[in-house]
């Protein structure tokens, strides 16, 4: 063997030795994006328009879901219990919550984007309503057994929210206050990222602002003797308010989807429509329409939907809240011109 041959293997082992002595370059850690959960599709796309990259948003309810009626699984307790944050509707919109909180152990986490409005109390003095408690009080003693007599303990309309109306999200100005809540939440946890949030805020603000103006403008075009709406329950007081609607009535008499009616507020609604000349009935995409359907038809006037708890599909009509505000408006004024 030559010397050549004897020498090879040591050079081939010293070679190896060098490469693994050199240092393989790693990327620096990166830190973890502030975690963030909205409850509702509508509230996640407000906190994505103000958050932008900068945090790692999820939303808890799917496109589609009715937020009285959500029924959270334990993959939800996960998402909570993993979030840093949660924005929630607040006054009283999501009734899961309490329960997955306390399963999750997050209560702490949970950030009301309602918080600081002033909200909608009782049920609406509606015309149907009015006509109906008229009713009522006619047969009171009569007609009807005590509470203690029935055994009953619960008010009538047991989903009734003891807040007030949650449906904040129908007027844009209210809106802002939920800009407010949630930027100054996000710039006290997440310091670092707190200009960016500042900033789009003050953009996103300036949109509704914008999309209050529009509004303003549509509603102009339908007579303001048309300006009524029945709606599927009382989510729309705030609307109503803010840009001059009466509310003729509900087919649920509650701000939950979860109420059920009377024949005898079903009959007053229904009189209450042919006396007041009602155009349409507005249901939500997300709500049962067979019973909106039957008052419909009973009389005679056209049923139109409008997203109202959920927006739509990414490829929708109503895929953030600005657009989902713009279809309900342009389809209320279609309606009731």
């Amino acid at each position: 063997m030559t010397a050549l041959h004897r020498l090879l293997p040591l050079w081939v082992i010293f070679s190896m030795l060098a490469a693994c002595a050199t240092p393989t370059p790693t990327a620096a850690p990166q830190a973890r994006k502030y975690r963030v959960l909205a409850t509702t599709t509508i509230v996640g796309d407000v906190v994505s328009n103000i958050a932008g990259d900068a945090v790692e948003l999820s939303v808890l309810l799917p496109v589609g879901a009715d937020p009285h009626s959500f029924t959270p699984t334990p993959q939800d307790v996960a998402k909570v219990s993993q979030a840093d944050v949660v924005f929630a509707n607040g006054a009283g919109l999501e009734e899961f919550l309490e329960a997955l909180l306390e399963s999750a152990g997050a209560a702490q986490k949970v950030v009301a984007v309602s918080e600081g409005i002033p909200l909608l109390q009782g049920e609406a003095h509606s015309p149907a309503s009015e006509k109906e408690h008229a009713h009522e009080a006619e047969h009171t003693e009569e007609a009807m057994p005590t509470k203690e007599a029935s055994g009953e303990g619960e008010p009538e309309h047991e989903h009734e929210h003891a807040a007030g109306d949650p449906h904040t999200w129908f007027d844009p100005n209210l809106v802002m206050v939920w800009v407010e809540n949630i930027a100054k939440t996000l710039s006290e946890k997440d310091p670092q990222n707190a200009a960016i949030y500042q900033k789009n805020a003050a953009d996103y603000t300036a949109q509704l602002r914008e999309l209050d103006q529009w509004i303003r403008q549509q509603v102009e075009t339908i007579p303001s003797e048309n300006r009524q709406l029945v709606t599927d329950h009382k989510a729309f007081g705030y609307f109503a308010e803010r840009y001059g609607f009466t509310q003729v009535g509900a087919l649920l008499p509650s701000f939950s989807t979860l109420a059920e009616p009377s024949a005898q507020e079903l009959a007053a609604l229904e009189d209450a429509i042919r006396q007041f000349g009602v155009k349409a009935i507005f249901v939500g995409t997300t709500v049962n329409p067979n019973l909106a359907q039957r008052v419909a038809d009973d009389t005679g006037i056209k049923l139109v939907y409008l997203y109202t708890g959920s927006l739509s599909e990414k490829d929708g009509p109503a895929n953030t809240y600005l657009n989902f505000m713009r279809y309900n408006v342009s389809a209320i004024v279609e309606a009731l011109k």
